[in-house]
C-alpha cells in the first residue's frame, strides 16, 4: 500500500480509502491510486485486513433452494452487487427442513460478516428468532414481516394483480392459477397465499365470477409440478382460456403439458408466469412473466447489509421495509398476433 501511494503521490490512507471504495475521494485522485495500483499489481491482504478490522470482507445469503432458477439468479446478482463493494459471498441452501433454517439463524453462516437471509420454513411465529445480536441480518422474502430486522421484498399482491390483469386485457375470463399452496392458513404469509390473494383480487374488480375449481394447489414449484398440475386440470374438463403460474417453473411444465394436449399457446390458452428467470425468453413460444425486481432486491439488501456492517453492532436504528418495482414483461405466450391468427 505504502508503494502505491509513493507511486500515486497520495497518503497511505488515500490508498486505503480508495480500496475500500470509501466516498469522499476526488475522481482524480480515485483514477491516480487506481492506475497506481493496476501497474504494480496490488493486491489487499483480506487476511491482515480481517485481523485488524474484525471483517472477514464475506457475507453470507442463505436460500431456500438453488434448484429453483429464481434463486440461483437471485444469488448471481448478490454477488455481483457485492462484488461491486469489493465483497465475497458464501451461499447456503436454508431450507431443507425448518430446523436447519432456526440453525442458520442462529450461526449465520461461518467467517461472514453478515447474513441475507429467504427462509421458506419459519413464519410470524418465529419473529423473535430475528432478533440476532451476532451477526447483521436482512431478510428476504415474504413468511415473516414486523420482524426487528431490515426487510427486502417484493409487491407480490400487486404484481399478481397485474398479471391477471394483462390476461383479461387480451380478453381472458377462465383464468385457472397454478401454485396456491394446499395447506392455507390465515396466520401465515407465504408468496402463493400473497399472489393468489393478487388473483382475486384482479378478477373481483373486472367482475369475473371467481370459480375455486380454476385454482390449483401445487408444491413444491417445480417444473415437473406445474406439469402435472396443467394435465390434472385438463383431465378435469374445467374450461380455461388462460393460466396464471406463480412462478415461471411452474409455467414451464405448463407450457409442455399444453402443448402435448393439442392446446395452442397463446390461441387457445394464454400463459403468464411470475418471476422472469432467463430460460423463459428461449422457450417457444417465449415465455410472459412478470419481473419483480429481482435486481433491485439484490442490491437493496446487499447495501442495507453493509450499512449496517458498518454501523457497528451497538448502534440501534429502527428496521426498514423495502418493496422493489417490478413490470409486466410481455412475450409470445399471452399476447395473440396477427401472424399468429393466420396459422
Amino acid at each position: 500500500m505504502r508503494d502505491v501511494a509513493r507511486l500515486a503521490r497520495v497518503s497511505v490512507k488515500t490508498v486505503s480509502n480508495v480500496v475500500n471504495n470509501q466516498p469522499h475521494v476526488h475522481p482524480s485522485t480515485r483514477s491516480r491510486v487506481e492506475k497506481a495500483i493496476s501497474e504494480l499489481g496490488y493486491r489487499p491482504n483480506l487476511s491482515a485486513r480481517g485481523l485488524r478490522s474484525g471483517r472477514t470482507g464475506v457475507i453470507g445469503l442463505a436460500v431456500p433452494e438453488l434448484r429453483q432458477n429464481y434463486f440461483a439468479e437471485l444469488a448471481d446478482a448478490v454477488i455481483l452487487a457485492a462484488e461491486r463493494r469489493n465483497l465475497s459471498v458464501i451461499v447456503g441452501q436454508a431450507g431443507r427442513d425448518r430446523q436447519h433454517e432456526i440453525d442458520v439463524l442462529a450461526h449465520g453462516l461461518r467467517q461472514t460478516d453478515g447474513l441475507l437471509f429467504s427462509p421458506e420454513r419459519l413464519g410470524t411465529e418465529d419473529t423473535d428468532l430475528l432478533d440476532v445480536v451476532d451477526y447483521p441480518l436482512v431478510m428476504l422474502g415474504e413468511r415473516i414481516f414486523g420482524g426487528p430486522t431490515d426487510h427486502v421484498t417484493m409487491h407480490n399482491v400487486s404484481a399478481s394483480r397485474a398479471a391477471v390483469d394483462h390476461l383479461i386485457a387480451q380478453g381472458r375470463t377462465r383464468i385457472a392459477v397454478l401454485g396456491a399452496h394446499p395447506d392455507r392458513r390465515e396466520d401465515q404469509l407465504r408468496a402463493a397465499d400473497l399472489r393468489v390473494r393478487g388473483y382475486r383480487q384482479a378478477l373481483e374488480v373486472a367482475g369475473i365470477p371467481h370459480d375455486r375449481s380454476l385454482e390449483r394447489t401445487v408444491a413444491p414449484w417445480h417444473q415437473e409440478d406445474g406439469a402435472n398440475a396443467t394435465n390434472e386440470l385438463i383431465a378435469s374438463g374445467v374450461e380455461f382460456d388462460a393460466v396464471f403460474a406463480l412462478n415461471d417453473a411452474l409455467a414451464l411444465g405448463a407450457l409442455r403439458s399444453l402443448g402435448k394436449s393439442g392446446r395452442r399457446i397463446p390461441e387457445d390458452v394464454a400463459l403468464i408466469g411470475f418471476d422472469n428467470i432467463t430460460d423463459g425468453r428461449f422457450t417457444l413460444p417465449s415465455l410472459s412473466t412478470v419481473d419483480a425486481g429481482r435486481d433491485e432486491i439484490a442490491e437493496t439488501a446487499v447495501r442495507m447489509l453493509v450499512e449496517r456492517i458498518e454501523w457497528g453492532p451497538r448502534t440501534q436504528r429502527p428496521p426498514r421495509l423495502h418493496k422493489a418495482r417490478f413490470h409486466i414483461v410481455e412475450r409470445e405466450s399471452s399476447v395473440v398476433t396477427p401472424r399468429a391468427h393466420r396459422r
